[in-house]
């Protein structure tokens, strides 16, 4: 298996380098290295999207959530997932209408520019780095670990780390956030492909659909309900993800950027309509996953079932396919995820351009240390590490909204202020700090609630002063 590894990684990396020197120019200012000239086509864009959207998470994390906690992870991913796609046609032309009037790098500037104020621009920063640097470390801590059991004498999960982020660093580093989205292409198709492919053959196990969900019945009849065996997906888990997810658009970085380069309202509309579709394509076939590991690993960890799952139980070349499916998902991920956090402190800067674009180049740089030793140090559970990175940059939503949909945004600096306290409320309450839970309501969905009724009440009050 480690030839047919070497062969087909060999064809991906030469592909990478073909899409990085197609997209490097000589001459590089912020708008072209940070956002691509903002003049990407619909089906460009709709590969970035969905693959910076879609990722390890998907590939590695579902099929494990959904063997753990049943069907009812379709609730928490696919319908949230198909309602995001109205929130992208909703309020994304009211998001680029707005930015257009101003030189758009990162949303940390544009809420600088919406409140008139950098206190609002650092509170969305902070919130973006504290809750996209674990979101993109166990991006790589997933692969890591799968590429550590696969090759446990050869490939320890420091290296695989490593080389991942080396990998990303350079490509992005060189042919800029055009480069990334050649590379997005590339591994959207591919991640299509190989889950595909494995999905069909965990299906083949059972004999069919209906088989399948018989034979689940038979082994752990909770399974095939919500809140699942394990009692997580009740209604506050599953209607707090969707909110998180809905919005994440506009409080991720990396995708609300993706929104901005669109060149054109009716291409945004066109990605909106694909990513419904797609996301319906990529999460079907980890269901089938999720139940043949409930099927034949149900005890097993997380490592030992994708690791039987995705190499074990497959050819030599298609095992080689999904390793290298996994690492491309990884990379596409985190490197949009990096680069952005590089895009908003580029935001946040004032002076001469060439040098604020090597200031946010450094920071990338940073940016990948801190998070390489983040993925080193954290856990395994990726699905509910990146839910809980979801609902901490929702948090930052009510003001992001109020900086869009209202003129007199920058009377409202109580927004940004009540939206820091809330961002530390959480982190205290993933601490033990704070509680997670007031009168039976997880502490994200209080805050959010919160959030949005000190925004719509700073709104009627400096209406009423008018």
């Amino acid at each position: 298996m480690l030839k047919s590894l070497i062969i087909v990684g060999i064809f991906y990396i030469a592909a990478l380098v073909f899409f990085t020197l197609s997209a490097r120019t000589k001459e590089k200012d912020s708008k072209g290295f940070l956002m691509a000239g903002a003049n990407i086509g619909a089906v460009l864009g709709f590969f970035t999207f969905a693959a910076t959207l879609f990722s390890t998470f998907t590939l590695q994390g579902m099929p494990d959530f959904f063997r753990n906690h049943g069907v009812g992870a379709w609730i928490f991913l696919a319908i949230s997932d198909a309602v995001m796609v109205f929130g992208i046609i909703s309020i994304g032309y009211a998001f680029r209408k707005k930015a257009a009037n101003h030189e758009y790098y990162g949303m940390a500037g544009f809420m600088s520019y919406c409140y008139k104020w950098k206190g609002a621009g650092l509170v969305t920063f902070f919130g973006a780095f504290i809750f996209l640097v674990p979101y993109v470390a166990i991006q790589i801590r997933g692969v890591a670990i799968f590429l550590s059991a696969a090759f446990p004498e050869t490939i320890p999960l420091w290296a695989g780390a490593v080389g991942m982020v080396t990998v990303m660093l350079i490509y992005s580093e060189i042919g800029g956030l055009k480069a990334i989205i050649y590379s997005d292409m590339l591994q959207g198709i591919l991640l299509l492909i190989v889950i595909w492919i494995i999905g069909v053959n965990c299906l083949n196990h059972f004999g069919g659909i209906g088989a399948m969900f018989e034979e689940i019945g038979q082994k752990n009849e909770a399974l095939l309900s919500v809140p699942g065996p394990n009692g997580l997906l009740d209604f506050q888990f599953l209607f707090g993800s969707m909110i998180a997810i809905v919005l994440l658009p506009f409080t991720q970085p990396q995708v609300s950027t993706r929104l901005i380069i669109m060149k054109d309202t009716k291409s945004l509309y066109k990605l909106a309509v694909g990513i419904g579709f797609f996301a319906i394509l990529i999460i079907l076939p980890t269901l089938f996953m999720g139940m043949y590991g409930a099927a034949l690993y149900p005890d097993a960890s997380t490592s030992e079932f994708l690791s039987q799952t995705f190499i074990t139980d497959q050819t030599n070349i298609i095992a080689a396919f999904v390793m290298i499916g996994l690492v491309a998902a990884a990379i596409s991920t985190s490197d949009s995820q990096l680069f952005a956090l590089g895009g908003e402190i580029r935001s946040l800067l004032s002076g001469e351009d060439k040098q604020m674009l090597l200031y946010a180049r450094i920071a990338i740089l940073f940016f990948a240390i801190v998070t390489l030793v983040f993925a080193l140090m954290s856990s395994d559970e990726l699905v509910l590490l990146t839910r809980m990175s979801f609902a901490g940059t929702a948090l930052m939503a009510p003001m992001i909204f109020t900086g869009i949909f209202y003129d007199r945004s920058s009377a409202l600096k109580i927004v940004p202020i009540a939206t820091l306290i809330a961002l530390l409320l959480l982190l205290g309450s993933l601490f033990g700090i704070v509680p997670n839970k007031l009168i039976g309501i997880r502490m994200d969905l209080i805050l959010l609630g919160l959030l949005a009724i000190i925004a719509l009440s700073a709104i009627a009050l400096d209406k009423a002063k008018k």
